[in-house]
């Protein structure tokens, strides 16, 4: 019973090209008023705070609430092996200097025709450019700024470099309108959805892994250039709330072999997300966790998931259902 997951996706994917068309168009503006001052950051910060402040605060809001609209969805785009590759582009994938075997596989034309090779993936370009956290191969960091006149330029106070922003909103805008087009077209199949719970749902070491080097856990320390504004826990509870979504969808057919089997998996993974949703309140209210402590809670996320998809695999089996690594 699939036609729910087709239709959980193609909501958010409208929302995601929704969001990338806005900040797109917020990208064109700013590059326009860093024309009107031939590109002098320092410049345009003197003579136009009133108009720059008010748009980059709009620009992360904007990411902000766009941010959601695509994890809810990662673990089907992602666990789906013919819509896995926009998972690369938009939000797994490294640059070629991280690693060229995982890498986005596109470059980036700057509007003064520079070309960065294999960037890395358009949430994290979009991110780092706004908070000023991207490595310096790719282009200038940003220009600290005061934005909030408060006397001093915090973490996520900078101008960002127009021409490097305004490219990776025009890639991410393409993008996602690919996404929500091949989404449409996507018939998901039983080896789809089965696939997607057991590829996806055991990946929590890998995303405590980013946690743990991100600002909500190592603060000022932090060496990740990304997951530093939202925080990965609030990622994972929705990558989880997806792969609920898939998982009530072939609920019915593992019910037929047994149906106190379905129900149990399905109660330990509605279990693991509200693990992960406590971790996050408990993030939100002001807890600080551990390096030690986000080792030894991704530990346990991680055995958790790793039941649970071994059970939905033993069922897909069962079932003739075919699983594609």
């Amino acid at each position: 019973q699939l036609a729910g997951v087709k239709d959980f996706l193609g909501d958010h994917t409208n929302r995601l090209a929704g969001f990338t068309k806005e900040l797109n168009g917020l990208a064109s503006r700013y590059q326009e008023l860093a024309e009107a001052e031939n590109f002098d950051l320092e410049a345009l910060w003197a003579a136009r705070p009133g108009e720059v402040a008010p748009l980059l605060t709009r620009m992360k809001a904007a990411w902000v609430e766009g941010n959601p609209y695509y994890e809810r969805v990662e673990g089907i785009v992602a666990g789906t092996p013919s819509l896995a590759e926009y998972d690369v582009i938009l939000d797994a994938g490294s640059s070629a200097a991280e690693d060229p075997e995982s890498a986005v596989p596109f470059d980036l034309t700057l509007p003064d025709g520079t070309e960065l090779e294999q960037p890395g993936n358009l949430f994290n370009l979009t991110e780092g450019a706004l908070w000023g956290t991207l490595p310096e191969q790719l282009g200038h960091p940003g220009t600290p700024a005061d934005l909030d006149g408060d006397g001093k330029a915090e973490f996520g106070e900078v101008l960002p470099d127009p021409g490097l922003f305004l490219a990776a909103s025009e890639t991410f805008d393409k993008y996602a309108k690919e996404l929500d087009a091949a989404g449409k077209e996507w018939d998901p199949t039983p080896s789809d959805a089965f696939t997607a719970i057991v590829v996806m749902v055991p990946t929590m070491s890998e995303y405590f892994g980013q946690w743990k080097v991100s600002r909500f856990v190592a603060g000022e320390g932090a060496s990740s250039e990304s997951f530093n504004v939202v925080s990965r826990l609030s990622d994972i509870r929705d990558i989880l709330t997806g792969l609920e979504v898939i998982y009530e969808g072939v609920e019915p057919a593992i019910g037929q072999l047994d149906q106190a089997k379905a129900a149990q998996t399905g109660r330990e993974l509605t279990d693991l997300r509200a693990y992960i949703a406590q971790l996050y309140e408990q993030e939100q209210s002001g807890k600080r966790f551990t390096a030690e402590q986000a080792d030894t809670l991704g530990t346990e996320a991680q055995e958790r998931a790793t039941a649970i998809a071994g059970q939905v695999s033993q069922t897909a089996a069962e079932l003739g259902v075919e699983i594609e690594q």
